[in-house]
């Protein structure tokens, strides 16, 4: 992949991990636990009072069965391509999932909620469910765990299981940028930092909890989602400089947060994954990852509709949302999902060895 990454060395890593599945048949870690925003949510959401829902179509016609789950995608999330990646033959479920019970939560959870940000305010403002929130229902679920399968079971499901997380994107789009209450009073860098105090909070509380593996994704590229274009682009079709500089200087302390929290607390693993560049790199170079269109998004008009703006009445919508780097106005396709997916699984490589 482009953007300075190269996939030469990691080939025989990726290849051992082959083998690893072909050899056992069994996941490289015992469960996987998601938490964060739109990117992950696979359905908690359907079960708020919140406009705020992708439990309808178009979304999910590329996925099973044609089935809107509450993914915001026309098929599977980076996090089901990383489940797969890593040796999983189902997905983590919703937490609040009435079907979520007993057995089905033996490999992990996902308490993700679109919406959501690491400012709990931002969860608040849409009714969903913040971060602060998504860890209460994390130990609870430990509870849960333990009550089926033991405390050396449950210890062991939960300190070697996958932790992945991403938010950060709707504190600014949809909280921040819009929000006189915040942008008037803080700068984005003061805001970043904010933002980085609840990250930190966040991670020391699910270390606490038995936590070790952790991946954290950076922001996007903010300025080349197709929303974020046509609202703050100034009538531009180019991605909007000032939203991708703010979010790599986020990402520049995340990354300079994640390595203090690491060399702070034992026997961690926090990785931050890039997300950046390597969405950066397949809207700069669409055609050469196969996508014809980078600029608008499949649904609708593709430059501003998400949640119940793409609906099937959305007027415009693609044929073939393959050929699309991003589903609607804010969340890439699974095309888009699938090489990003790859892309961390390079990158997050010690999580899983």
């Amino acid at each position: 992949m482009k953007g300075g990454y190269s996939f030469v060395l990691p080939l025989l890593p990726l290849f051992a991990m082959s083998f690893v599945f072909v050899s056992n048949g069994q996941p490289l870690v015992p469960a996987m636990f998601v938490f964060g925003d739109s990117v992950v949510d696979v359905g908690n959401n359907n079960e708020l009072y919140t406009i705020v829902k992708a439990n309808f179509p178009p979304y999910g016609r590329d996925f099973k069965d044609q089935e809107p789950t509450g993914r915001f995608c026309n098929g599977k999330l980076a996090a089901d391509f990383t489940a797969e990646n890593i040796g999983f033959t189902s997905y983590p479920p919703a937490y609040l999932d009435k079907k979520a019970k007993r057995k089905h939560l033996l490999i992990g959870a996902n308490f993700a909620s679109a919406s959501s940000g690491y400012y709990d305010t931002t969860a608040k403002i849409y009714h969903t469910i913040p971060l602060s929130k998504q860890l209460e229902y994390y130990k609870e679920y430990q509870v849960k765990l333990r009550a089926f399968v033991g405390e050396p079971n449950a210890t062991a499901i939960i300190s070697g299981g996958l932790y992945l997380v991403s938010s950060g994107s709707s504190d600014f789009l949809q909280n921040y940028y819009i929000n006189p209450l915040l942008y008037k009073v803080y700068t984005p860098d003061q805001f970043s930092d904010i933002l980085l105090g609840y990250y930190k909070t966040f991670i020391q509380e699910i270390y606490a909890l038995g936590a070790r593996r952790i991946g954290v994704t950076t922001l996007p590229p903010l300025g080349c989602l197709p929303a974020a274009i046509t609202i703050f682009g100034s009538e531009s079709n180019e991605c909007v400089a000032k939203l991708n500089r703010v979010a790599v200087s986020f990402n520049n302390k995340l990354n300079a947060t994640s390595q203090n929290l690491q060399n702070n607390l034992s026997n961690l693993t926090l990785v931050a994954l890039d997300i950046y560049q390597p969405l950066l790199d397949i809207v700069t170079n669409s055609s050469d990852y196969g996508f014809a269109e980078a600029r608008r998004a499949c649904c609708g008009t593709g430059l501003v509709e998400t949640s119940i703006l793409c609906n099937p009445k959305s007027e415009g919508t693609c044929k073939n949302a393959s050929q699309y780097v991003f589903w609607d106005g804010f969340h890439p396709s699974e095309a888009t999902n699938k090489i990003l997916a790859d892309d961390l699984l390079v990158s997050g490589i010690s999580l899983i060895t």
